[in-house]
């Protein structure tokens, strides 16, 4: 059905009409509301005969599709108005109070030193410790910094940060939360796209179904009629498409497809555009004989979307001449779009002569790169004296390296290390084996309290909430009086940042113990003190997240915990505190 024709002054309040009578609202199918908004339906009113006969006399301004859709939310949720209105300044996931925090933790911040910081954190591999951190500063409900900063700006740094950080449902709860989906276009395309690249189509339309707000951006329109269409809104869809041609869209590639799958055009278009994920979706999903083959030039995305839509090359139907075909899935495998059994599956098939496997070390160098690292891949497999092994793997490694393709070989090598004692290692091959192997986290790690040890003692229940005022008080001052008679005990650095995190939730210690140990205010780095004294508390939260960077935090020297939770203490930062002090403080087994 056309709609184009209706579209007239006098019969636009018609449309109106068709389109509440044809639409139901996207969002009420509505699943579970999992950040606790609170809701209340629109009461659905009479149409006032009187005001469509004044809207005909009358004439009618410019309107856009989307205002138009807009009259579909007699049946959705009604948004606080703070969230609602456009000169909304606080955005996040987290409540201030929850992590410690302040609604105004960057109101003192200055936009050039932000930018400095987020542009050196952006280069480093955050560690969890790290990232967790980061989470928390960059999604606590607070206004915008606004010196040397616009708010665009600083929406941006976050989007970009949570682009990298890919953690998918944390970016759709902050879009669904925050009702920002239009107004920052770039995360939420990130997001559907992710979502498509892994062939989860209902998961990336999930969003459109959630968002109560216009859609102004031209990708994110296009994603929601096909959304519609795909949610068996045909007609919701067809309004929607033929408005926006109507305002000009043109988009002949988009239509065709749009048009296939409203039933419109029983033509099949062979065409694939690989313009946007979106685009070579609509490809596959209207060519029942669908087929592509990647080349080197293929978007990662695509590659994605062709490993999870199980459209890459068959294994088994793959020649071993075909070293072209090969080269193109191990650079696959290298991006992880790929899967390295069936990389491996395929070099387990080339043909060497007993020759060329006995000296694999040397006459591998006489072969193509890809024949290369088949043999002394063979060669791995048949080898059984262990150092001999390791020199193997250690050389497989460097092939790949050199052709960089480091991450195409990282499951198997782990696979071939995880059976390796670490004893058995010789010295010239640890470095090697340490840095390739798969460290297994121990979950079942336990703290084991260490009562001849003041910051290993069950004194540290403390901060787990555990302890009560008077009681920690009692217990502290009796643990000091055993340490001051004990000649041989000298307080460590986790002792005094024990101490000066109990003195500063103001945990009184006797005055007769001061002279246990000397406090230096100069551990603090300057400008981390500068941001204290000016309580520039999210400026100074970012510094320690660089200062974490990629390392654990039980990694971390005791003199850079000290300054961290030195500057924590001073900003009254508890949970954050006492997050890291769990972590560094206690003896775990």
């Amino acid at each position: 059905m056309k709609i184009l024709k209706l579209l007239s002054k006098k019969n636009f309040s018609i449309v109106l009409i068709i389109l509440s009578c044809l639409t139901k609202s996207y969002a009420e199918e509505k699943p579970v509301d999992i950040w606790n908004i609170d809701e209340e339906k629109i009461k659905e009113s009479p149409i006032d005969e009187t005001v469509l006969k004044n809207m005909e006399d009358e004439s009618l301004p410019e309107f856009d599709i989307y205002n138009m859709q807009s009259q579909k939310q007699n049946d959705q949720i009604q948004l606080d108005e703070t969230l609602e209105s456009r000169d909304v300044q606080i955005i996040g996931l987290y409540d201030p109070e929850d992590y410690g925090l302040n609604i105004h933790m960057w109101s003192n911040s200055d936009g050039d030193q932000l930018k400095n910081i987020f542009s050196k954190i952006s280069k480093i591999n955050l560690s969890e410790d790290a990232t967790d951190i980061m989470k928390i500063s960059m999604l606590t409900n607070a206004y915008y910094p606004t010196k040397n900063i616009t708010e665009k700006e600083f929406l941006n740094y976050k989007s970009n940060w949570l682009i990298k950080n890919s953690d998918l449902n944390l970016i759709e709860n902050f879009l669904i939360k925050n009702q920002i989906i239009d107004e920052y276009p770039n995360l939420t395309k990130y997001l559907v796209d992710e979502y498509l690249s892994q062939s989860k189509v209902n998961k990336a339309c999930e969003i459109f179904s959630k968002n109560l707000k216009n859609l102004n951006d031209e990708y994110l329109s296009k994603f929601n009629i096909y959304c519609l269409i795909n949610n068996n809104k045909k007609d919701e869809a067809q309004i929607i498409l033929d408005l926006k041609k109507e305002l000009g869209f043109k988009d002949k590639y988009f239509e065709k497809k749009i048009n296939f799958l409203l039933g419109y055009d029983n033509k099949i278009d062979e065409k694939i555009s690989e313009s946007s994920i979106l685009d070579f979706h609509l490809a596959h999903q209207t060519n029942p004989n669908f087929t592509f083959e990647p080349t080197e030039s293929t978007n990662k995305i695509i590659w994605k979307y062709l490993a999870s839509s199980n459209l890459l090359y068959d294994v088994q139907k793959i020649e071993i001449t075909e070293l072209e075909k090969i080269s193109k899935i191990e650079k696959a495998v290298h991006s992880k779009n790929y899967p390295e059994k069936d990389l491996f599956e395929i070099y387990r098939r080339f043909q060497f002569n007993i020759n060329q496997l006995l000296n694999a070390e040397s006459s591998f160098k006489s072969l193509s790169n890809i024949e290369a690292r088949a043999l002394v891949y063979q060669r791995i497999l048949l080898e059984s004296e262990l150092v001999k092994k390791l020199k193997l793997l250690k050389t497989l490694k460097k092939l790949f390296k050199d052709d960089d393709l480091n991450e195409a070989f990282d499951l198997e090598l782990k696979s071939f290390l995880n059976q390796v004692d670490p004893a058995d290692v010789p010295d010239n091959l640890t470095s090697f084996y340490y840095t390739n192997i798969e460290i297994k986290k121990n979950s079942k790690d336990k703290i084991k309290f260490n009562n001849n040890v003041l910051h290993q003692s069950k004194l540290i229940n403390y901060f787990n909430g555990d302890y009560a005022k008077s009681k920690i008080e009692k217990d502290l001052n009796n643990f000091l009086k055993k340490i001051k008679k004990d000649k041989k005990y000298f307080l460590s650095k986790k002792d005094i940042i024990f101490l000066e995190a109990l003195k500063s939730d103001g945990i009184e210690i006797s005055k007769k113990y001061n002279d246990l140990y000397n406090i230096n205010e100069s551990e603090i780095p300057s400008d981390i003190q500068v941001m204290v004294n000016n309580k520039d508390i999210g400026a100074a939260v970012l510094r320690i997240v660089e200062v974490i960077g990629q390392d654990k935090l039980e990694k971390i020297d005791d003199d850079t915990i000290y300054f961290i939770i030195s500057a924590l203490n001073q900003l009254n930062i508890d949970f954050i505190r006492n997050k890291i002090l769990l972590k560094v403080l206690p003896l775990k087994v």
